[in-house]
């Protein structure tokens, strides 16, 4: 019998999104109560985000983001039900090596989506607020709308907190040091000129090569451990990051987030930019007001700023642009001996 699958494509700064709703694609429910048991449940016993275990559902997440019809820099979603009436729907993230907690672009391309499709009203002008559930809490995403189009998506994160800063880090490059913060996920920043490098194209290969270096040498780093339990804790993604001039509005920085097993975003990175927010914030170079101007590697713009402190840390927001890219029906021939594909 062949296998089918529908999806809805976005980019938010250059990154890829694929949306698939579990629901009108006729996937079986995913078991739990909330979003991060679902997300627990795709994982599968014994397994972690970047290794699940194999099971049906899994085989669709490869089948989407391994080539033939996808590839290794592909990101994504499985639309599934909220945790409580307060969300309008939840999401299972995943991208070539398993599932996340958090995705900052991939919340923007859903805010986008959910006014697109109509599953969230959305005035010609003004703005809307898409409630998401994901496995590290509720975020939000507020739709900017003018003249009857999309011009912008503000995502909302749960909140950042700093957990160790100045963490030493060997690599084949020289020593670092490393500023972690958990922003729906752990994140690393480490200066790339430490290393002597810059952020850019060209130097990609061994920014991706420190990415997995600096990853697994703060594999065990109590830093990275969150009270939400382990599927919220672990280095998830290593950014390395470069200052530029400041604008009149505050910091402005350029980055390359390297997470999963070498996986490179290609957006400025909305939860790894939370997390940016949190540690400029800590140092005292994010005043009242300034916004961080945060660049990516292909030279797309994400607009960061604190929104107001609690107990649990910082709230960020973070500005961007989410366009739809298209619409696909993937398909599974059984005889086909490549089956959910492969990677490079």
């Amino acid at each position: 019998m062949t296998t089918t699958v529908r999806t809805e494509d976005y980019h938010a700064a250059g990154e890829p999104f694929r949306i698939v709703d579990t629901r009108a694609a006729g996937l079986p429910p995913v078991p739990g109560d909330t979003v991060a048991e679902r997300c627990a449940t795709a994982i599968g016993p014994g397994g972690s985000g970047t290794a699940p275990r194999r099971s049906a559902l899994d085989d669709v997440r490869r089948l989407l983001v391994q080539e033939p019809r996808g590839h290794a820099g592909m990101y994504g979603g499985f639309v599934v039900p909220p945790d409580d009436d307060g969300a309008h729907f939840g999401v299972l993230f995943w991208h070539k090596d398993g599932y996340s907690t958090a995705c900052g672009h991939g919340t923007m391309a859903l805010g986008a989506w959910a006014v697109d499709t109509g599953r969230v009203a959305a005035p010609d002008d003004g703005d809307v607020q898409v409630r998401i559930d994901v496995p590290s809490g509720r975020v939000c995403a507020t739709v900017h709308r003018a003249a009857g189009r999309t011009t912008g998506v503000t995502f909302r994160n749960v909140a950042a907190r700093t957990s160790a800063r100045k963490v030493p880090v060997a690599t084949t490059l020289g020593m670092a040091e490393a500023d972690l913060a958990h922003a729906g996920a752990c994140y690393a920043s480490v200066a790339a000129r430490d290393l002597g490098l810059e952020v850019s194209p060209a130097a990609l290969p061994s920014l991706v090569r420190a990415g997995q270096e600096i990853r697994a040498a703060l594999a065990t780093h109590p830093g990275t451990w969150h009270p939400g339990g382990p599927l919220l804790s672990g280095v998830y993604g290593v950014i390395l990051y470069e200052e530029l001039p400041d604008t009149p509005f505050g910091p402005h920085q350029r980055n390359v987030t390297v997470f999963a097993d070498g996986q490179v975003d290609r957006s400025p990175c909305g939860s790894g930019t939370s997390a940016r927010l949190a540690l400029l914030a800590e140092d005292g170079r994010l005043g009242e007001g300034e916004d961080l101007l945060h660049e990516s590697v292909v030279g797309t713009v994400f607009t960061g700023r604190a929104a107001a402190r609690t107990a649990d840390g910082l709230v960020t927001e973070v500005t961007g642009t989410a366009y739809r890219t298209g619409e696909h029906f993937f398909t599974a021939d059984p005889h086909d001996a490549l089956g959910t594909g492969f990677l490079l």
